[in-house]
């Protein structure tokens, strides 16, 4: 790929880039395991949304980055068997390097491949599919087209949550969403537009999902005392926008 990988340091936050201003990562020096950047925090909702005590045990991760959905789970969940998917060798470099991305073959499974096509040729089933794959142009290819999110629905487990990162910086997020819904018989979720402009959208197979989100606030202070990672604006900024009819997510 002929990009640069760069690394700049600014007001103590370490962020990683391929060749522009955009930012692909990001790491708080002083507090590495934490989720710096408010969208990677927003995937991890996905946390809440199946209550059961070994969820997550197998997590699949496209796109690497700066490691930061990586180490989160790896810190915060020592059951889970991690495997992320990433095409870019030196990026998994930089992760190394300047991100604290552990080495622990047994939890820990890093492969060098296109997202698109691993899903494809192994044919593991897992919890959570975490999907955060962009270009040096924010472009997500492969990875935002309909026969992709088939094939994430096909590897879930029942009862399995897909949580995919939407950025466009010129186009909307709707016809990815459609994309999504189309692939899981219309159980999918976009969360309100982060700051950033990231879109979360979230999928899920097997039972229905039906939490009102008074209940989703008591799982979210539940994990904030185990992982300090506070989700609840995400949860009032879902609330505001009427996302949640009657005031209960349903997937």
């Amino acid at each position: 790929m002929s990009f640069s990988i760069d690394i700049c340091e600014k007001a103590g936050v370490r962020t990683l880039h391929f060749g522009s201003d955009w930012i692909q990562g990001a790491m708080r020096i002083a507090r590495p395991w934490h989720l710096e950047l408010d969208y990677t925090r927003e995937m991890m909702a996905s946390l809440l949304l199946r209550d059961d005590a070994r969820f997550p045990r197998k997590v699949l991760l496209i796109g690497l980055g700066a490691a930061s959905l990586t180490k989160f789970l790896y810190r915060n969940y020592p059951l889970a068997k991690l495997t992320v998917v990433e095409i870019e060798p030196r990026v998994i470099a930089a992760a190394r390097q300047f991100f604290k991305l552990p080495e622990d073959p047994l939890r820990l499974n890093i492969v060098i491949a296109d997202g698109s096509e691993y899903i494809v040729e192994y044919d593991k089933t897992y919890d959570l599919i975490l999907v955060d794959g962009y270009d040096a142009d924010a472009r997500p290819g492969e990875l935002d087209m309909l026969p992709f999110y088939q094939m994430c629905r096909a590897r879930l487990n029942n009862n399995g949550i897909l949580a995919v990162n939407l950025l466009g910086r010129s186009r909307g997020h709707q016809a990815s969403l459609e994309r999504i819904k189309t692939s899981f018989d219309a159980r999918a979720l976009a969360f309100p537009s982060c700051d950033s402009g990231n879109v979360i959208a979230m999928a899920a197979t097997g039972e229905k999902i039906e939490i009102p989100i008074s209940e989703l606030k008591k799982q979210a202070l539940e994990l904030k005392k185990k992982t300090d990672l506070n989700l609840l604006p995400t949860l009032t900024r879902l609330e505001q926008a009427k996302s949640c009819p009657g005031g209960i997510l349903r997937i």
